[in-house]
């Protein structure tokens, strides 16, 4: 088999063994859904079946004002999501260079990074919306932080899993600490960085989801907690269910590209 032939084949495999436990997942979900309404016998003007939602957003007389309404504000809460994770996502990987890079500087700010880390986003978002308002800035910040400590981590691990026999024979040809950062690290980091941009895609969401209910009101984190108000709770029940829908999708596409990329790249498959 040819090496083109080979890495096609192993893209194909690593896409397969994200995929089929996806699908599974999805049909555990929805009879765990089922069964939970039928088993605490949940009323139904509260608790929406699988098929309650469908008929709201599909087959109801007012389906095309309802998926108007519900992803309109999906479409919010992912643009607030991406400012989220964008920014989370090169704030972790610049602070983490630049600790891999200068020691002093990691002994000097971790501590506060992991204390920063300990306080509840709630409590900490009225202090961002003073900062930086109830913007995107905000928004960006309320997400990028939620993002940030994870994914920051997750890269330093990552950076520092290169050999030391790697670093001494750059240091000894002349190099400096950024070419062995620039020319081994990073590359032999991949799969962490790839980690990290998955695994911060619910991350995004959930920054996104706080920063609409404590500031803007707006997206799926406003609209929820009007609809319970409104007694609403079939759109309730289709919001959440189309941003679960939304976050696997984002969830599994980032993971396809890992997949593929680190399989062309020779780094096998990834390890679920």
């Amino acid at each position: 088999m040819t090496a083109p032939a080979e890495r096609s084949h192993a893209i194909a495999r690593a896409t397969w063994s994200l995929l089929w436990p996806i699908a599974v997942a999805v049909v555990i979900m929805l009879a765990a859904w089922v069964a939970y309404l039928g088993f605490f016998h949940v009323d139904s003007s509260v608790g929406k079946s699988p098929a309650a939602v469908w008929q709201y957003l599909v087959t109801s007389p007012g389906a095309a004002g309802h998926r108007d309404l519900v992803f309109g504000a999906l479409a919010k809460t992912l643009a607030d999501a991406a400012l989220g994770y964008v920014s989370g996502l090169v704030a972790a990987v610049v602070l983490a260079v630049a600790f891999v890079l200068f020691g002093p500087l990691e002994q000097a700010f971790l501590p506060i990074v992991m204390l920063a880390r300990s306080v509840p986003l709630v409590a900490m978002t009225p202090v961002v919306l003073l900062a930086f308002g109830r913007g995107p800035a905000g928004v960006a910040v309320i997400g990028g932080i939620v993002v940030f400590f994870p994914a920051m981590v997750n890269v330093v691990l990552g950076l520092r899993a290169t050999s030391r026999e790697v670093t001494e024979l750059i240091l000894a040809y002349g190099g400096n600490r950024l070419t062995v950062v620039r020319k081994v690290a990073l590359p032999s980091a991949m799969p962490a960085l790839f980690a990290s941009a998955r695994i911060s895609v619910p991350a995004a969401l959930i920054g996104a989801l706080v920063a609409e209910w404590l500031a803007t009101s707006g997206g799926i984190g406003g609209a929820i907690p009007n609809a319970i108000g409104g007694f609403d709770y079939d759109q309730v029940w289709s919001d959440i269910v189309v941003l679960t829908g939304a976050s696997l999708v984002i969830y599994t596409a980032v993971a396809v590209v890992e997949s593929t990329v680190l399989a062309t790249r020779g780094f096998g498959a990834r390890h679920h």
